[in-house]
């Protein structure tokens, strides 16, 4: 028998109250119950980034966080940022470099970065490289990547 839980969260902006299996992981909620399905699952124990989301402003593993453990918190995913056009310059530049390939990697790529981005102290290569770490991507070889996330940080004055 699963246990369940009743939760209440802002996700995106929008207040989100449901009952959800005490095991459920917040990945699989934003996909399943939200249809939030930006939040890709690769993994499944932490090591890819590909289910990266920010709760509280703090950037998380999806598939490392129960649902229940966001209770009272704020998520913001892949399509939040990218409908309030906090990611819109990282798009861009993502897309001109070819830095999105067969783009699995790719939200929880721009979510990571733009948390470097948002933070305090310099951007640089090795910066960028370290913040990055987390998030793997079997296509690109991680150059384009970096370079765009370096063009962002120049043109915001970072």
């Amino acid at each position: 028998m699963t246990d369940f839980q009743d939760i209440d969260l802002t996700v995106n902006g929008a207040r989100v109250r449901r009952r959800v299996a005490a095991r459920q992981h917040l990945a699989d909620f934003l996909r399943d119950e939200l249809e939030l399905t930006g939040t890709h699952l690769g993994c499944e124990h932490g090591i890819c980034g590909a289910c990266t989301v920010r709760l509280d402003r703090v950037i998380v593993r999806g598939c490392l966080v129960l649902a229940v453990q966001a209770d009272g918190g704020t998520v913001e995913t892949v399509e939040g940022l990218s409908d309030m056009g906090a990611l819109k310059d990282l798009q861009e530049e993502f897309l001109a470099r070819y830095a999105a390939q067969c783009g699995f990697c790719t939200p929880g790529m721009l979510i990571t970065a733009h948390a470097l981005l948002d933070g305090p102290g310099p951007v640089t290569r090795a910066a960028i490289r370290d913040h990055l770490s987390g998030n793997l991507c079997r296509c690109t070889g991680y150059q384009a990547i970096v370079d765009a996330v370096e063009a962002v940080a120049r043109r915001r004055g970072r």
